[in-house]
């Protein structure tokens, strides 16, 4: 397996190489981040902002101004509620093409402890006014949304796991933004995950398979703008969805697809995710566990759905 992080520098070295108006602002995390990989090979176009993380946002504005495609990596804790009001004035309302990579998403931030758990970013920046809000679930799927998200102009946040995790796609798999991706298919309840929350999800479909129960799983990378038409799909060939997310339950994926059924085909759902708390430091499988989000727990919430929808 490779470290979500570690895919995400190197594909950032290869666009440098493929595009010489990449530019790349980290705020003194680039080993963590994995930029120092870029720093390496680009050192002209990579700029160390220390701890200024709010300044490093308007500095980004400036080189989107003058054509520049400035790629922007913290802590997603640092890069979302530290610079709330720039990213809103400076890059987003301007609709500036920076791309925002947020590190160490969820509570699975290598024993960081809750002030490095960034449980409430997606629902922040999906909420701003042009932002795309991506949340890649492994390697290949980073590398390739590194390059996508380069073409597409405008602002992009993006989430990066820190850790090791099963790969899902292989080259043949195309990344699209606002473009889901059926990984399993079953009929009687859908499992619409997102980020490292996906594997998560295929391991509950494998544990439901062997009591005969079958369910499909939706990789929902792009959270906004959010895949409607998988969603719709979904809910019509199943009559039951559950979602998880490596994120609290309120404004994340499970909140973006609770619209898209309240308002399209209204369908039994549970969600799987932090529940309105606050993390703690702990090993990644102790912490899935502790809270709730773990293959185990997801299975319990299909059942949960699956008798939703008998009522």
């Amino acid at each position: 397996m490779v470290a979500v992080r570690d895919a995400f520098g190197r594909s950032l070295v290869e666009l440098g190489a493929e595009n010489k108006d990449v530019v790349v602002l980290d705020a003194d995390l680039a080993s963590s981040t994995r930029t120092i990989y870029f720093a390496k090979e680009y050192p002209d176009r990579f700029f160390e902002m220390g701890v200024a993380e709010q300044n490093m946002m308007g500095v980004a504005a400036g080189f989107a101004s003058v054509g520049k495609i400035p790629f922007v990596t913290t802590f997603a804790v640092f890069a979302t509620k530290r610079v709330y009001d720039q990213i809103t004035i400076s890059v987003a309302y301007p609709n500036l093409n920076v791309k925002i990579i947020g590190a160490y998403t969820g509570i699975l931030s290598g024993c960081t402890g809750a002030t490095h758990q960034a449980i409430e970013d997606i629902s922040i920046m999906r909420a701003i006014p042009n932002m795309v809000v991506i949340d890649p679930c492994d390697p290949e799927e980073i590398s390739q949304a590194v390059k996508v998200i380069a073409r597409y102009k405008g602002p992009v946040y993006m989430r990066e796991t820190r850790d090791e995790w099963p790969e899902v796609f292989d080259k043949s798999y195309n990344f699209e933004i606002g473009k889901a991706a059926e990984v399993r298919s079953g009929s009687d309840a859908a499992v619409i995950a997102c980020g490292v929350m996906t594997q998560e999800s295929l391991k509950a479909a494998e544990l439901l398979g062997k009591e005969g129960i079958s369910v499909s799983v939706i990789n929902m990378s792009t959270i906004k703008p959010i895949d409607k038409n998988m969603i719709i799909k979904s809910a019509k060939k199943t009559g039951a969805i559950v979602t998880a997310e490596n994120h609290n339950i309120y404004g994340g994926l499970g909140g973006a697809v609770c619209e898209v059924l309240s308002e399209e085909i209204p369908t039994p759902l549970v969600r799987v995710g932090i529940r309105d708390t606050f993390g703690e430091s702990g090993s990644n499988e102790d912490l899935l566990k502790k809270y709730k989000m773990n293959a185990e727990y997801i299975a319990d919430a299909v059942k949960k759905v699956i008798e939703k929808k008998k009522t």
